[in-house]
């Protein structure tokens, strides 16, 4: 059962926030900021109003949340610091001296009460429209770009991630004393995961009999990463990695195992929609949502930057169809000329390759030059035929004993000579120009968030994520516009 409000409890201690939590604060600045009651209103259908014990208030769980990502915290880690930080308990609403939450109910709020929720759409909408009350947003572009974040296991088995966490907790208390190495139990041979998770667990409790170690931060911190890592393990015995996750790349050489972002940003760099997919999406299929979901929180759009992973002649057809402008540079490989829909390969700008239904790489690429005035050029791609050989989805795409596979695409098509009108002008270069600030936005979700790994697995645990950290840089971003 909640009730109808959250509120601070009465206290008589309540007047030391007005002497330790100053004004200018960022978390008192924030609960000045925004009304938290939306998220009352969108959660409330999952409680009980009139019966059942009370329960912790919605809107100071959302927050718990809204404090790990702003921080970068662990679930046990967050319960702790609001034990003793006034800030946190003061943006908590809580009385100085009332107890906190129990770290497991956060992971309970996330799977019970998030699920089934559009909660990313819902935290960006309310943001933009805080901005917008603000008057914060006063252009009229957007600049649309992804970014990728690796899988909390990073395409190692649940065995490999277990081992490289232990050698962190090992590693951190062998800096303090290093006499614990004849303490720690001794490291399993066993190839079973069980048998490393019970590893996992005597290793914290030896740790944890020797407060002098244990309650150092440094130790600390990795011990509470480890447990959540256990927990998350212990439930998930049957997967030898994050199922949701697939492998996408980032250049010719590279790849990476997890997820992508797709965002769109306003000029004054607030993030006005995302679209969270596993890794192996094209950008350029999703710009068309990313203006939709844009125009949704009220924004008025007349440009879209992005580059050139979205010059695609169905997104040209769409930014026309709507009157916008569309500031990308054309790529002569980004059409699939006359293929069906469900033949068509997908464009990997970062490679300059493009990737099969499968999620392969094409190997290598060749200029092939077709005779006549009316006949385009065309660029034919090489894939892997021991891969084709035993791809599921060979039929239709790769005839059996045959000595190579191919896929070929027109270089220039009539569809892009608007575009390419356009992007030959002053205007269009000047307005590239802005495109920088979308890559400053996914270097601070990264290095400022830790958005360049997952913290959990799963695609739903992926957009919980996205959802509390782009809210968070967004009222970041509000606070900093608006001082």
């Amino acid at each position: 059962m909640i009730s109808n409000q959250q509120s601070f409890s009465f206290s008589p201690y309540s007047q030391i926030y007005d002497l330790v939590v100053p004004q200018d604060n960022m978390l008192r600045k924030i609960n000045d900021l925004v009304d938290f009651s939306f998220i009352l209103e969108d959660l409330e259908s999952k409680y009980c109003l009139n019966n059942g014990r009370n329960a912790v208030h919605p809107i100071r769980m959302f927050k718990y949340l809204l404090l790990k990502s702003i921080f970068s915290l662990s679930d046990v880690d967050v319960v702790e610091r609001s034990k003793y930080d006034m800030s946190f308990k003061y943006f908590l609403e809580m009385a100085p001296e009332e107890p906190v939450i129990d770290p497991s109910s956060l992971t309970k709020f996330r799977k019970q009460r998030l699920q089934d929720m559009n909660l990313l759409d819902m935290l960006i909408n309310k943001s933009v429209e805080i901005a917008l009350e603000k008057e914060i947003i006063k252009s009229k572009t957007i600049i649309v770009d992804s970014t990728h974040t690796k899988s909390r296991y990073n395409q190692k088995s649940v065995k490999e991630f277990l081992q490289e966490k232990t050698k962190n907790v090992r590693k951190s208390v062998y800096q303090i004393d290093e006499s614990m190495k004849e303490k720690l139990p001794p490291k399993t041979i066993s190839n079973n995961v069980e048998d490393e998770i019970v590893y996992c667990q005597d290793l914290i409790k030896v740790i944890e009999s020797e407060p002098r170690i244990s309650e150092i931060p440094a130790v600390k911190e990795k011990i509470n990463v480890l447990k959540e890592v256990v927990e998350d393990c212990t439930e998930q015995l049957s997967f030898s990695m994050d199922s949701d996750a697939k492998v996408g790349h980032k250049s010719e050489e590279s790849s990476f195992f997890g997820y992508k972002t797709h965002l769109a940003m306003a000029d004054e760099r607030i993030i006005t929609a995302a679209v969270i997919t596993t890794g192996e999406k094209s950008d350029g299929k999703y710009l068309q949502e990313l203006v939709e979901k844009s125009i949704e929180t009220g924004m008025e759009i007349k440009t879209v930057i992005g580059d050139t992973a979205y010059s695609e002649k169905e997104n040209i057809r769409f930014m026309k169809k709507e009157e916008l402008e569309l500031v990308s540079k054309l790529h002569p490989l980004v059409t699939h000329g006359t293929r069906k829909k469900e033949d068509e390969f997908t464009f990997n700008k970062d490679a300059g390759m493009y990737v099969c239904k499968a999620g392969h790489l094409a190997t290598k690429k060749k200029f092939e030059e077709r005779k006549g005035q009316d006949r385009n050029q065309r660029m034919k791609y090489f894939f892997d035929i021991e891969k084709c050989k035993v791809c599921p989805f060979q039929e239709g795409c790769y005839k059996k004993g045959a000595k190579s596979k191919t896929y070929s695409v027109t270089i220039k098509s009539t569809e892009h000579k608007d575009q390419e009108a356009f992007q030959n002008t002053d205007k269009f270069k000047e307005l590239s120009k802005s495109r920088y600030k979308i890559e400053a936005k996914n270097s601070e979700l990264k290095h400022g968030h830790e958005y360049d790994t997952a913290k959990s697995s799963g695609l739903f645990g992926m957009q919980i994520q996205g959802a509390t950290t782009i809210f968070a840089v967004n009222l970041k971003r509000i606070l900093k516009l608006m001082k």
